[in-house]
């Protein structure tokens, strides 16, 4: 009996509904995988990385080996009861031995680095035998700052990298069935609907699968409608046939974003474990790693920053599955969730996150288009992380200290400050703070606060009147034995008179050059400038080319001009390199697909005389032994060094400046708006400097600055500045140009105007003291 008319149709029209379906899921399923593989299978841009320079342990350096083991989790060494493997370090007491992966020697290599009792120092290096051989220093490899996606922090590890209790935190709380689900889990949902109907669970259970949670956060758009749900099943279902599951887990747990730090989005378990802990992933506790898992759910509610008391709750969850579903023991679980939940609250900060911006910005402006290339790039830099920490650890406990000193005056306001630190001989930064918080503001003031320099100026002044007597020859030229008078002074300014004040109102009268200097004296620094024109001065200030232009007026010796912190960090090159400007430089070389080139360091620029620059750095001395920085010393910082403070008009900006021949830093404090903050370069930005340099030179040998030829010494006393006889109280060994010594013997002392008797009292002196 033939069909029906509507049967035949119907069969027809089935046939053809079945086989454009299948014509729709064999079209989706390829155009779905070709879409994924164009996003996870590497056609994705390369991000471009930045490096510090190669960490170096020196026998002798003052580091402790908490220190030593935060730097090896930045280069990814992993902690074991016992190093055996490349790439791994124990600490047993003070003795902390690895094995260096070390590229570069062809083979790995067992150190053993011994530190001092007090653990404050390392003491001695001996690379394990056989042989055994001791070494001076050793060398691993360059930290990792960060990869530059835009907005993002991430850092890219394997899975074999990432250590087993990671992984099962992220699995027991996020997709237990992850490796028999063919990419959705309808078992897992069922339970899910189950558990949450029940209430069996103190909270909701998801059913989303790990594969899934990619394709919704890689592909999709947030919008929760059937037809997404239904993309996304289908998709984590073409992803899960076309990688392994060793791959999609790899892909989820360098991608999974875990929160927000300051303007960045964490992105992997590797970078939230350097950003929660301070930790390579390798080293994360149980408890740890629990907190991180615990954050996939919701990373801004359970924030550890912000909510701690929620991530502890959401870390004990994942503990609690983790030994319900047999992947930890119950003890261990029990044991640590019982533990706090601590932080690290100043990693991003001290990953020099205003370093890291700011060579992305010189990248820009000196290689267009380099971090826009599809070609792997990697930026080595010369940033010093070591110093970076201590750094950042010094302006923290610095603006804690003007935190209290302005509540005591009753002062409100939030204190910014700037610290950046160069090695003088080459230009490279070493070190390089921009603000308070880096999550609070981005805002770089190391290189983008214009400010008053104030009384940091005021060296340059007195370099520019040596550099005039050393072009006049000598004779009546200044020195800094010179005397001048300190006392209320009214200059012409123009047609307008300018009355400068001294801080606080004090005036010493009769004042040698130096101690006017070391003591900040305002009045002499403008007679100084006044004596050599300033008009020179201002063209001294043009020749060294760093800031904005410094009018020829009065006003210039108290330095009313605009530069930044690396302004003048620049411009204080100048004296430990004997006359000659070296400009800074952050970058050292540049890998573009492996292609390496060398970034050369800018040509140092001669601006003065090496002897008349010497005065003036052997001046600043003085700044330190006796004036306005004499807290350095009583601080406990002993190597030989220069500096000098600086407090703006109305106490707006505090400075202070110092170096030695290997170490130069700049430290500004002061508010954003420009108000005064009430405090001096010494009750300020010296605490700072003073705690920074203390600890990154602990160890270094003491150095003193070169001595050029043409500088003579004479033993002078210091108040009056002439040549010292048995009798003076006070003497001094005064440099000056040679020919500008003074002449006349001391008078005040009874010294007879004999110079020659003068001479033989400073013999006998150093011959019986």
């Amino acid at each position: 009996m033939p069909a029906r008319p509507w049967l035949r149709r119907l069969v027809i029209g089935a046939g053809i509904v079945g086989l454009l379906m299948i014509a729709a899921t064999v079209y989706f399923w390829i155009s779905y995988g070709r879409i994924i593989d164009r996003k996870l299978a590497g056609e994705q841009r390369p991000v471009p990385r930045i490096f510090g320079r190669p960490l170096e342990v020196a026998t002798g350096q003052g580091i402790s080996p908490t220190q030593l083991i935060q730097h090896l989790n930045d280069v990814g060494y992993a902690e074991r009861p016992k190093a055996q493997a490349p790439g791994e370090f124990s600490l047993t007491g003070t003795t902390l031995r690895l094995v260096t992966r070390a590229p570069a020697r062809g083979k790995a290599e067992t150190v053993q680095i011994d530190f001092s009792r007090t653990s404050t120092a390392v003491t001695k290096i001996t690379r394990v035998g056989p042989p055994a051989k001791a070494l001076d220093r050793l060398t691993l490899e360059a930290p990792l700052l960060a990869a530059l996606a835009p907005g993002e922090r991430r850092r890219y590890v394997p899975l074999a990298s990432i250590p087993k209790h990671v992984v099962d935190a992220v699995l027991a709380i996020e997709d237990r069935r992850f490796f028999e689900h063919p990419g959705i889990d309808p078992i897992g949902i069922v339970r899910a609907i189950v558990t949450n109907l029940r209430g069996d669970k103190p909270y909701l259970v998801g059913g989303s699968t790990l594969t899934q949670q990619i394709i919704k956060n890689t592909f999709l758009t947030p919008a929760k409608t059937p037809q997404r749900k239904l993309q996304e099943q289908f998709m984590a279902l073409v992803l899960d046939r076309r990688f392994t599951k060793q791959q999609i887990l790899e892909l989820y747990l360098n991608d999974v974003v875990l929160g927000q730090r300051g303007p960045f989005e964490i992105h992997g378990v590797s970078e939230a474990s350097r950003i929660f802990f301070g930790k390579d992933v390798r080293n994360v506790t149980l408890a740890e790693a629990a907190t991180i898992a615990g954050l996939i759910q919701s990373p801004s509610r359970l924030s550890p920053f912000r909510n701690p008391d929620r991530a502890r709750e959401r870390r004990n969850i994942v503990l609690h599955e983790m030994a319900e579903g047999g992947l930890v023991p119950k003890d261990d679980a029990e044991k640590a969730a019982a533990g706090p939940l601590v932080v690290s609250t100043r990693a991003l900060e001290n990953e020099a996150p205003y370093f890291v911006d700011y060579v992305s910005q010189v990248v820009d402006q000196d290689y267009a288009g380099l971090l826009q290339k599809d070609a792997a790039v990697d930026v080595y830099t010369t940033l010093d992380l070591h110093k970076q920490r201590l750094a950042q650890e010094a302006v923290a406990e610095g603006l804690a200290q003007v935190d209290k000193q302005l509540a005591a005056r009753k002062r409100s306001g939030t204190p910014q400050a700037a610290l950046i630190a160069v090695d003088p001989r080459t230009g490279d930064v070493l070190a390089m703070v921009g603000g308070r918080a880096y999550s609070q503001s981005q805002y770089n003031r190391a290189v983008a606060a214009k400010r008053q320099p104030g009384s940091t100026f005021k060296p340059f002044v007195y370099l520019a009147a040596f550099e005039q007597t050393a072009l006049a020859g000598g004779g009546d030229g200044l020195t800094p034995a010179t005397l001048m008078t300190d006392e209320p002074t009214t200059f012409k300014d123009g047609d307008h008179d300018y009355s400068p004040t001294n801080y606080q109102g004090e005036y010493d009268g009769p004042i040698t050059l130096r101690k006017a200097l070391a003591l900040s004296r305002n009045v002499v620094a403008v007679k100084v400038a006044e004596a050599v024109g300033y008009g020179r001065v201002s063209d001294f200030w043009k020749r060294v080319s760093i800031g904005s232009a410094a009018k020829a007026y009065p006003s210039i010796a108290l330095g009313v001009f605009e530069a930044s912190p690396a302004d003048m960090a620049t411009a204080y090159t100048i004296f430990p390199n004997k006359g000659a400007v070296r400009p800074l430089r952050t970058i050292s070389t540049i890998s573009e697909n492996d292609r390496v080139r060398t970034v050369p360091a800018p040509a140092i620029r001669p601006v003065a005389r090496a002897d008349t620059t010497f005065l003036v750095t052997n001046m600043m001395r003085s700044v330190l032994s006796e004036g306005t920085g004499a807290a350095v010393r009583a601080s406990g910082f002993a190597l030989d060094a220069a500096g000098k403070t600086g407090t703006t008009n109305d106490l707006r900006d505090a400075w202070f400046i110092g170096f030695t021949p290997e170490l130069l830093t700049v430290v500004w404090v002061g508010f954003d708006n420009n108000q005064p903050i009430g405090l001096s370069g010494s009750q300020a930005a010296l605490p700072i400097w003073s705690a920074f340099m203390r600890r990154a030179l602990a160890g270094s040998p003491n150095v003193a600055f070169d001595v050029p030829g043409n500088i003579v010494f004479e033993e002078i006393d210091k108040d009056t500045g002439q040549l010292a006889t048995p009798n003076c109280p006070r003497v001094f060994r005064e440099a000056f140009l040679a020919g500008t010594e003074p002449k006349q013997a001391c008078e005040t002392h009874g010294g007879g105007g004999d110079a020659v008797f003068s001479k033989l009292g400073g013999l006998f002196r150093r011959i019986f003291r």
